[in-house]
């Protein structure tokens, strides 16, 4: 019977951050941040970005609430950082900024860490949802399964990403930059869906 609760719980959270982190929404948002990398790049980003996102929801399954207690920071604060975060990325698609190749030696923020790996993949919800279920594990078949579950959906991310490079070569530049376009918007929406949330989450709070 616990194997079967075990079972459960697999599937139970890997469809919650299937849902939530999105892998096939994150195709154009990926070949928009990284349209002006060659596919070598492209694939190392997308590395970068799994590891990122898997160590940030790694961290705050293990210490996640405590850490939020220590720095006196609330889930909304969290969730609206992330959307204003994202809504700047969002304008700098729309812009076109981001398809300008930078040097190797530039000391711009590599984008597969901010905003990809995080707050795109591992954001507010990913991260809220991730310590809601470790609240519950009460034993260590719980742990395994809720592991096991994170890591599935990480390995269909990265398949995502990975494949993001075909689509590319498909698109052309054209179509990339129309991909390009359309994920800024939906990125901007995403952004002030989050700040709204958060807003709302403050207002009934207060």
């Amino acid at each position: 019977m616990s194997d079967l609760l075990d079972v459960r719980l697999f599937t139970s959270v890997f469809i919650t951050l299937f849902v939530i982190m999105d892998p096939p929404g994150t195709v154009p948002i990926f070949l928009g941040l990284t349209g002006a990398m060659s596919r070598k790049q492209r694939n190392r980003a997308a590395r970068q970005a799994i590891l990122v996102a898997f160590g940030v929801i790694v961290v705050f399954a293990v210490f996640g609430q405590q850490i939020l207690q220590y720095m006196h920071i609330s889930l909304p604060a969290l969730q609206a950082s992330g959307g204003l975060l994202l809504l700047l990325v969002a304008m700098e698609l729309l812009t076109g900024k981001m398809e300008e190749p930078q040097p190797s030696g530039s000391g711009k923020v590599n984008v597969a860490l901010v905003p990809l790996g995080t707050p795109l993949l591992a954001g507010p919800g990913a991260i809220v949802a991730t310590m809601v279920y470790v609240k519950q594990a009460d034993d260590s078949n719980a742990w395994v399964a809720i592991a096991l579950a994170i890591l599935a959906v990480h390995v269909c991310l990265y398949l995502a990403m990975r494949f993001a490079g075909v689509i590319h070569r498909v698109l052309g530049e054209s179509g990339t930059i129309l991909v390009t376009r359309i994920a800024g918007l939906l990125l901007a929406a995403i952004a002030v869906q989050m700040v709204a949330d958060a807003v709302i989450a403050f207002v009934k709070t207060a």
